[in-house]
């Protein structure tokens, strides 16, 4: 008489599983919660009521179309990048071994913090969308304009994601992020979220409308000002693509070898 073996669950549940342990474990670090949540919903605050009325008369919008957007896209870098500290310790406690060895698929535990990551960002987005709303944001060609506004974030986190694992996953302190940090929050900070892209000199304009930030935040500000916004949404697609081209492979081999090495 053959014993019957368990079935195995799908990729997705097991995934689903990583994501909800990690959540769990977010629980216990106040850091992921400041950074992600209540920094960008502070800084969206005071930007808007220090230098809301000057944007108003230099560029003729309100701040907020533009504020918005940029907030959460940092918000969810930060979030990315505080959870990505905790990846080192993961790695010398032997944590990531552990789990590398479960009876699982052992891409599982890879997609489900970047399934994490995505569910966090999607929660953070949606609260500082409803500020704003509560500020004076209006979303006026539709409310349904909302769904693709909350979801640009998500995109850009996932592919955020992999370049925090990509380094975490080869640090021992998790102090190299700051490396990351600097030019990716730079990066959204100078792009068309605060400054008024056609005052800047030609040089740095061409800079910003090159980067990876502001087909993101320009793609928000069209969804919420009801202007068309294919082309930007276009453009933040083939970032997010070209990006995780490459950084996927990265953060797959790095923590496949973080994983598999002794501590």
């Amino acid at each position: 008489m053959s014993a019957t073996l368990p079935s195995r669950r799908s990729l997705a549940t097991e995934s689903l599983v990583f994501a909800s342990w990690l959540f769990t474990r977010w629980r216990r670090q106040p850091a992921i919660l400041i950074q992600s949540l209540l920094f960008p919903t502070f800084l969206l605050i005071t930007y808007k009521l220090l230098a809301g009325k000057s944007i108003m008369r230099i560029t003729g919008t309100d701040s907020l179309y533009s504020l918005v957007p940029m907030c959460a896209v940092a918000g969810a870098m930060f979030g990315a990048l505080a959870s990505g500290r905790s990846i080192p310790y993961e790695r010398r406690s032997g944590l990531l071994g552990r789990l590398w060895v479960f009876p699982v698929s052992r891409a599982s535990a890879l997609t489900g913090r970047l399934l994490a990551e995505a569910a966090r960002t999607l929660g953070s987005t949606a609260l500082i969308t409803a500020v704003g709303v509560g500020l004076g944001l209006r979303f006026k060609g539709g409310w349904l304009a909302v769904i693709p506004f909350v979801l640009v974030p998500v995109l850009v986190v996932v592919v955020f994601s992999m370049a925090v694992i990509a380094i975490a996953v080869r640090s021992k302190t998790g102090a190299v992020l700051v490396w990351l940090a600097i030019p990716s929050i730079g990066s959204v900070f100078s792009s068309s979220g605060v400054p008024r892209v056609d005052a800047l000199p030609s040089s740095v304009r061409m800079q910003i409308h090159f980067g990876p930030f502001w087909p993101t935040i320009e793609s928000m500000r069209a969804l919420a000002l009801g202007a068309p916004a294919l082309w930007p949404l276009l453009l933040t697609g083939v970032w997010a693509l070209g990006l995780a081209a490459v950084l996927g492979p990265l953060a797959i081999r790095g923590y496949r070898a973080a994983a598999e090495s002794p501590h």
